[in-house]
């Protein structure tokens, strides 16, 4: 500590002078990180946080908390700092291990890791669409719960962008999305520095930004001075003065402040200033306190534990009065916050599995969805769904829902229009907030547009549900463009991502009751386009565990069958051929790797027995994954090039998906010692 008395810290520019030293101090030592976001941003946080944002760092999951968003997370130590100064479990010794093996600030923020992180970003663009999802799910919840005179939902959703963010393709649908809806409770703040990594951005980003948010309905302020306290103060109440439109600040900032020779370059973007620089810095900014020393006074100024905690007492009280006055909501919005399933759900599943007993013809799996979804859909009011403009397509528009329109939130069906990346993050943004079970649909081959939305979206272990129609070759017509056949392959890559191809209508039943009981990851429920008859005599404990023995023979079979989704049918049609020819064949359904891949050694053995070697997989996709579970004496039946374009039977025959080929294939395996690619 310096040896003499030192001057009483007052005022905003100190204040957010603290968060720029703890920045700079955290990057320092870590050799690596961002300090120039957070010591560019630093006043915007202070005016935030201290004047604007409700939240109470010993409830950090209260439910009427604002959310706060930090879409450009390479800046997490702004973050950090803040989360630390105001009172989070946080503590100083977590800032010194910034970017370090397993510590609470990691290099950006990591929701379910670090308390008071209300998403995972870094990948720039989707926290803002996160919080899309997050702003909508307010206004869809306050439109149920609240009534005159008794509010249980009133907070707002704040989001830090960056040039990054809004060059990003996602940033542009989702807003275009939240102007459409009118959610005029999300304030997004803009660091309009002028930099990214390579550069000025004045070579390769000159949008007029405020013109196009104007033209996607957006109320914007600024530009005003984000060095400014005061002035930042004004825009935000400015914003806060009227809910008919989202708001988008411009905050004109210089990254790295405060740093003589690196601020308002990209040297202070993505790398430590240095100890001479820092020590510059810490002079220009007339911070006199070592490394991670911040004074009493700051944190006095900071610490909003009391007073959060003041807040959500003043909030329970509240629901202690909305549950006398209106017990039978207050007993759903309490059930929904702990995420129980209504009791009257199953009641529908059981008459869900009845109506798949009864179907004489074949049915499409999308058609088997949207009958599950006009099951549950009525016991089930926290579920929340849409499609990317594919409502008919992806079966998913169930009888009496009724759409939510620009600023009417009492529907539960949203179009998200073409904007397929926007609506998966939208419904991680959903999940992220609570209180609904949100779900999102498009074309299968389409996830290539998302596929970084889904990865957050098991990296944050959501429960969320994705409908992926159109699943294979079998969708005819529409040609290679439209037929997936790396897809599935890839999103089974995904860690924590549980995907179900059903191969008939009591299939999508259980993946459907699957993917809402689950509660530790995203479940993907791939539909097909073209109709497919039901599997004899399921049963519905052994289709729970993602695969199951659908034909035995009379005698130990000796050779065995495994598909998934639509190939499935293909495969009890060879096996009857092959059974009249005097071969025994086992047929297995896996709807599911992920699920039977978890299940005991002993259901796996007995479904898929070790000794059983000849084995045909058969999945109108890319085969390289299922090489392992074929083994050495079997082969797979796939795809490894693009489709065709014509009608789907035809596309079919000419791609080896017949029953012709598969007992081609079979009989080579029966009369072969070992197998390969078929």
């Amino acid at each position: 500590m310096p040896s003499q008395p030192l001057p009483p810290p007052t005022g905003r520019r100190f204040r957010a002078n603290a968060i720029r030293a703890l920045a700079m101090d955290a990057v320092e030592k870590a050799r690596s990180g961002h300090p120039g976001m957070p010591m560019g941003m630093a006043d915007i946080a202070e005016t935030l946080f201290l004047d604007h944002l409700r939240f109470s760092p010993r409830h950090p999951d209260w439910p009427d908390r604002d959310r706060f968003v930090l879409s450009n997370g390479h800046g997490s130590m702004l973050l950090y700092a803040v989360l630390h100064l105001t009172g989070y479990e946080l503590g100083i010794e977590d800032l010194k291990a910034f970017r370090q093996l397993h510590s609470r600030t990691p290099g950006h923020p990591e929701h379910g890791l670090t308390p008071g992180v209300e998403t995972t970003t870094g990948p720039l663009g989707q926290g803002f669409a996160h919080a899309v999802g997050m702003a909508l799910a307010e206004r869809l919840l306050a439109q149920r719960f609240n009534r005159p005179g008794h509010t249980l939902v009133d907070h707002r959703t704040y989001v830090f962008v960056g040039d990054g963010c809004l060059m990003e393709g996602v940033s542009h649908e989702a807003a275009s999305l939240a102007g459409s809806l009118g959610l005029g409770r999300l304030v997004v703040l803009y660091d309009d520095n002028g930099i990214s990594i390579d550069g000025a951005v004045d070579g390769w980003f000159r949008d007029d930004t405020a013109g196009r948010f104007r033209a996607y309905g957006w109320r914007v302020l600024g530009p005003v001075d984000g060095l400014d306290g005061e002035a930042v103060n004004r825009a935000i109440l400015e914003a806060r003065s009227g809910e008919d439109r989202p708001t988008l600040i411009l905050c004109r900032t210089v990254i790295g402040y405060g740093a003589p020779d690196k601020q308002g370059t990209a040297e202070a973007h993505g790398s430590p200033l240095g100890a001479e620089e820092v020590a510059r810095a810490r002079a220009e900014l007339g911070w006199p306190y070592p490394p991670f020393v911040i004074p009493p006074e700051i944190y006095a100024a900071f610490d909003r534990r009391e007073a959060g905690a003041a807040l959500v007492a003043e909030w329970e009280h509240r629901l202690a009065s909305y549950r006398r006055a209106f017990p039978a909501l207050a007993e759903e919005f309490e059930r929904r916050l702990r995420r129980d399933l209504p009791k009257d759900l199953e009641a529908c599943w059981r008459n869900a599995f009845e109506r798949t007993r009864k179907l004489t013809k074949t049915e499409a799996t999308r058609r088997s969805s949207h009958a599950v979804l006009g099951a549950i859909a009525p016991a089930l009011p926290e579920l929340v769904g849409g499609s990317a403009d594919l409502s008919e397509s992806n079966a998913t528009l169930w009888e009496g829902a009724e759409a939510i329109r620009p600023g009417a939130f009492d529907g539960r069906y949203l179009h998200y229009g073409v904007r397929e990346f926007a609506m998966v993050a939208a419904v991680n943004g959903l999940a992220l907030h609570g209180g609904l079970i949100p779900f999102g649909a498009t074309f299968l081959v389409f996830t290539d547009y998302a596929r970084n939305a889904l990865r957050l979206a098991a990296l944050m272990r959501l429960p969320v549900i994705y409908l992926l129609s159109h699943d294979s070759i079998w969708l005819g017509e529409d040609g290679p463009t439209h037929q997936p056949i790396e897809h599935l392959a890839s999103l089974r890559l995904i860690p924590g991502m549980t995907l179900w191809r059903p191969a008939d209508a009591f299939e999508t039943v259980v993946a459907w009751r699957d993917a809402l009981t689950r509660r530790d990851g995203p479940t993907l429920i791939v539909l097909s386009r073209q109709g497919l008859p039901t599997l004899p005599h399921p049963v519905e404990e052994d289709v729970a565990r993602g695969a199951y023995i659908v034909i035995e023979p009379s005698r130990p079979p000796e050779l065995l069958l495994l598909a998934t989704g639509s190939e499935v049918a293909l495969a009890v049609e060879a096996a009857a051929r092959l059974a009249a020819e005097g071969c025994a064949v086992r047929v297995v359904s896996m709807p599911s790797r992920e699920v039977f891949e978890r299940q005991d050694p002993a259901y796996q053995a007995r479904v898929l027995p070790p000794a059983l070697e000849r084995r045909l997989v058969i999945e109108a996709g890319a085969t390289a994954a299922w090489t392992g579970l074929a083994g050495p004496a079997g082969a797979v039946l796939g795809l490894d090039r693009f489709g065709l374009s014509a009608p789907g039977p035809e596309v079919a025959r000419a791609l080896g998906f017949d029953v012709e080929t598969v007992c081609a294939r079979a009989r080579t395996l029966l009369a072969s010692s070992s197998g390969g690619k078929a």
